[in-house]
């Protein structure tokens, strides 16, 4: 199974729409508090339609909680901070895909910690182009690790 890990997400839309492309790739959510929403808010339902039922989600006190659980096996870091690119990964059928918060992306001690478990996704050199939309990175991420695994359990 792929693991899509949000850090600390801000923008209930953008969660709401990794939880629909997460519900219907069989892929689980990881939410790493604290979240700058409430679980029952209603943009983020709105968001994610009627596939909240579908979603196998989980929800973490904080990343240290996270890796206690799952260790630090299979975790792929995607930040504008890295010289490799995404598609380079060779995904595993099981792993963990890490995206940062909307404002500030990932801490410096993850990145520091897990300097060669970061890529990127390719944009054009633009100061005032900081990066992709969360949902729009996770999107892209996700389908890659999906398509190397044969799109597993899908049709």
């Amino acid at each position: 199974m792929i693991h899509v890990v949000l850090f600390e997400p801000e923008i209930p839309q953008n969660t709401g729409n990794i939880a629909r492309t997460c519900a219907i790739t069989g892929s689980k959510l990881h939410l790493i508090k604290p979240l700058g929403f409430s679980l029952d808010d209603k943009y983020l339902k709105r968001a994610g339609l009627d596939y909240w039922d579908m979603l196998e989600k989980e929800v973490h006190e904080s990343f240290e909680d996270f890796l206690e659980k799952y260790g630090v096996e299979s975790l792929f870091f995607l930040t504008t901070k890295s010289n490799s690119i995404y598609s380079e990964i060779e995904y595993p059928q099981e792993c963990f895909l890490v995206f940062g918060k909307e404002t500030a992306g990932l801490p410096q001690i993850i990145h520091e910690k897990f300097k060669d478990q970061r890529f990127k996704i390719p944009m054009v050199d633009n100061p005032k182009a900081r990066s992709l939309n969360l949902s729009n990175s996770v999107n892209i991420v996700l389908y890659e690790a999906l398509r190397q695994n044969s799109f597993p359990n899908m049709v």
